[in-house]
């Protein structure tokens, strides 16, 4: 079975990457010795991805390696927070959703538009591929739900449920990040 290392500890991404690339062996950067912080400075999803998968590819000599960016990109915002969706606020994922809830204080729902985007890149070192999906919905007035992680507890769907009220199941149904791992699974055997 070809070895893939994926440019995360995160044993949720993992786990799923796993399930869905599942004719590949899924080996955690820590797996693999691998213990570097690549800086995401680029200005999109997609440079940061392919930035990940080409350092850590060749820091394993040639090893193929997965890698992804994602955020949220609020229109009423002009896209903000987006590549800078984990980082513009030092604190935790609740504090940064609190603080974005504030700045769309008494915004109406139809002004609340949101794009949540996942780039997942593959690379051997020398030439890489990235692939782009994405879903829409509106930023939630409060915090709601559960079941979720990031941003997911104000990812508000057409159906008025938040990414974090869903069941892994439904949430699997029309996951962004599924949706590139498949794109990614049909050009992986380049690699």
């Amino acid at each position: 079975m070809k070895e893939i290392i994926i440019a995360s500890n995160n044993k949720g991404k993992i786990k799923e990457a796993q399930e869905i690339l599942k004719d590949y062996k899924i080996i955690a950067m820590k797996e693999a010795g691998i213990n570097i912080d690549v800086e995401e400075d680029k200005d999109t999803f997609e440079g940061n991805a392919i930035k990940k998968a080409e350092t850590i590819s060749k820091i394993a000599q040639g090893k193929p390696c997965i890698a992804d960016d994602s955020g949220i990109e609020i229109e009423y915002l002009k896209g903000f927070p987006g590549v800078h969706t984990k980082r513009w606020l030092d604190g935790t994922d609740r504090e940064r959703n609190e603080a974005i809830l504030e700045k769309l204080k008494d915004v109406s729902k139809k002004n609340r538009k949101v794009k949540f985007v996942t780039a997942i890149a593959i690379s051997n070192g020398k030439k890489s591929d990235v692939v782009v999906e994405n879903i829409d919905g509106y930023i939630s007035e409060n915090i709601r739900g559960e079941n979720g992680f990031g941003f997911d507890e104000i990812f508000e769907l057409e159906n008025g449920k938040t990414l974090a009220e869903l069941t892994n199941a439904e949430k699997n149904e029309i996951s962004a990040r599924r949706k590139a791992l498949n794109k990614i699974y049909n050009i992986m055997e380049k690699y």
